[in-house]
Order: C-alpha cells, then sequence, then structure tokens
C-alpha cells in the first residue's frame, strides 16, 4: 500500500494520461559493435533533443520515459560517483549530460521527463558487476544496493526538479533485498531517487504481471509492464479514482516488435484503442518507441503517436494539462 498522501506526487500523471518511451542504448543501435568510450561520447553527442522535443510537443505526449543506460554499462549522464565506485578508465559514462539536456529541451515545451534505470549492475560489463559487489540474484546485495544509491542520488542532485521520476527495472526479488526493515530497503531506494527532488515519482518494476500492481509503499505509481492489451491487466473491484492501493495507474508497453525495434505491431486505430483501455480508468499509458541514432522518431511511429495524441483528450474528457507553459521554438 502507498504510503499516505505519496501517491498524490502521480496526480500529474493521470492528467497527462500517455507518453513516450525511448530506449537509446549502444547494444540496441548496434549489437554487434565492440563499443568504446569515446564512440558512445559522440553517438550522445548527435542525439538531436531538440527535434525530439518537437515531435513529443507536436503528437500531444505529456511525458518522455528514457534510459539512463542498461545492461551494457554505458550511461548518458557524467556521474563520478559511478566512474569511482567501477574503476573503469576511460570511464563509460558520457560527458555530455543528455538527460540534462532532454529535461531543458522537454521543459521549455511543457513536457516533463522520467529517467529508466535498472535496479541491478550492467550484466554484460563484468568488471563493474564485480566493482559493485553485485552477488547474483538470490542474495540481499546489501553493498551492492548502498553503492547503488550512491550512484542514483549523484544523478538525482545533478538533475534536481528537471526529472519528475524514475522507473526502476528488475525488482522482482523484493522481498530479499528491498523488504528489510533497515537500510537499505525500498525506503532507502526511494529517497536516494528523491534526493534533487522531493516531488519525484518513483515505481519499482516487478516484471511482467496481470492485473498489474503496486509492490511497495513506495510506488507513487504502477510500474504497470504488460505486452496484451486483450488480457485484463487491471483489477477493475481495487481500482479507485484511478489508483491501485494508492499508486496512480500506470501502463508501460511497446509499440514496436519488442522494445525499441521492428516495425508498429499495432495499427493507429488499435494504438489509440489500447491507449482508451488505460485512460478510460484515470490512469495513464506510456508507449515505446524505436528512435534512430540521432534519437528522432521514425514515420510510422511518429504516426501513431500523433493519432493518440488526437484521440486522448477525449478519453478523459479534455486536453491533456502540461507539467509547465510551453513556449514556440
Amino acid at each position: 500500500m502507498a504510503l499516505a498522501g505519496a501517491s498524490d506526487r502521480a496526480d500529474w500523471l493521470g492528467e497527462a494520461g500517455w507518453g513516450v518511451m525511448v530506449h537509446f542504448l549502444p547494444d540496441w543501435i548496434d549489437p554487434e559493435r565492440e563499443w568504446t568510450s569515446e564512440e558512445w561520447t559522440r553517438q550522445v553527442d548527435g542525439f538531436d533533443v531538440e527535434t525530439l522535443g518537437r515531435q513529443l510537443r507536436d503528437a500531444g505526449a505529456g511525458y518522455l520515459l528514457f534510459s539512463i543506460g542498461q545492461n551494457s554499462g554505458f550511461y548518458a549522464s557524467p556521474n563520478a560517483t559511478y566512474d569511482r565506485l567501477v574503476g573503469i578508465r576511460p570511464g563509460r559514462c558520457s560527458r555530455r549530460d543528455l538527460v540534462g539536456d532532454l529535461s531543458e529541451a522537454l521543459g521549455k515545451r511543457g513536457i516533463r521527463l522520467l529517467v529508466y534505470l535498472p535496479a541491478g549492475p550492467p550484466a554484460k560489463d563484468p568488471a563493474a558487476v564485480r566493482a559493485l559487489d553485485w552477488r547474483g540474484d538470490g542474495h540481499p546485495n546489501r553493498e551492492f544496493q548502498s553503492r547503488w544509491e550512491q550512484v542514483i542520488r549523484e544523478w538525482s542532485r545533478r538533475w534536481g526538479a528537471g526529472v519528475a521520476g524514475w522507473w526502476f527495472d528488475g525488482c522482482a526479488r523484493p522481498n530479499t533485498m528491498y523488504r528489510s526493515p533497515d537500510p537499505p530497503n525500498f525506503a532507502s531506494f526511494a529517497a536516494a531517487a528523491r534526493a534533487g527532488n522531493e516531488a519525484a515519482i518513483v515505481a519499482f518494476s516487478p516484471g511482467l504481471f496481470y492485473p498489474v500492481f503496486s509492490q511497495s509503499p513506495h510506488d507513487d505509481y504502477t510500474a504497470g509492464l504488460i505486452y496484451d492489451f486483450e488480457r485484463s491487466f487491471v483489477s477493475e473491484h481495487r481500482l479507485e479514482s484511478g489508483k491501485l492501493d494508492g499508486a496512480r495507474l500506470h501502463v508501460l508497453s511497446f509499440l514496436g516488435e519488442t522494445w525499441g525495434r521492428g516495425e508498429p505491431r499495432f495499427s493507429a486505430e488499435e494504438v489509440v484503442a489500447c491507449s482508451r483501455k488505460v485512460l478510460g480508468y484515470g490512469g495513464a499509458v506510456t508507449w515505446d518507441v524505436p528512435v534512430g541514432p540521432d534519437g528522432v522518431v521514425a514515420e510510422p511511429f511518429f504516426d501513431r503517436l500523433r493519432a493518440v495524441g488526437r484521440e486522448a483528450g477525449r478519453f478523459r474528457g479534455g486536453p491533456a494539462k502540461r507539467a509547465r507553459r510551453p513556449t514556440k521554438d
């Protein structure tokens, strides 16, 4: 059950109604390449935040969920704590603060920014796994968690109010790792994410489940990972004013053939129908779409997003409210 009053942080998410997720990761951009730090730096430097910001504004999205990093060990923002703990030289954190630049580009268009980060170490970087003292699934991993929270805390303080929330992947063994009465636990995990912005919303993903649920008192919104919109993704009798157990209803799925890849699996009419199911409950839906190496959403995905934006206001009884007043380009 969410902490009393805490879920109010995510009221804006229900008002926004829908948003977009982007996986910008080296092993997704070119899985065959043995990436170097310099190559990753050049890739991040070429990300076009202004064009993506215009696309999201034109589509009517209320927020973007952006990947800081994942399994490769390369990250899209500097982090001195990570570099110190891991000790890899040259470091694998980009020199450009792409998250900060995205926050600025989106903010002036009235769009909020959420960030995605795994709850575990970068699995494809054995040196980082060892340095962070990850003992593997099934262990409490208390040393790892303490170190990971230090890394998260630095990023949160760097971005401050520019990042409106976090989505943590892979929190699949909560009893083992996060439900201790003493830190590190869910409370310290959430506190690290909110170190720079007390209003930041947090969700801990348990993985793929139907119906979706909130697994921690510190969830402001449901992680809501689903693949199939034909299945019952919500228990209506447990839903109250767009919330499940105190956490704002939120669903995350992919618009391509899988996460960040492939051709659209839904027509424009179908993606609108899927979105309508979530928004009709007072929740929010996030659509993951592929982007090019420059961070730009290609047709026909942009066409699908525009279709959702055109119809979203009708689902909720009016246009989505924006986090900030948008400005012209």
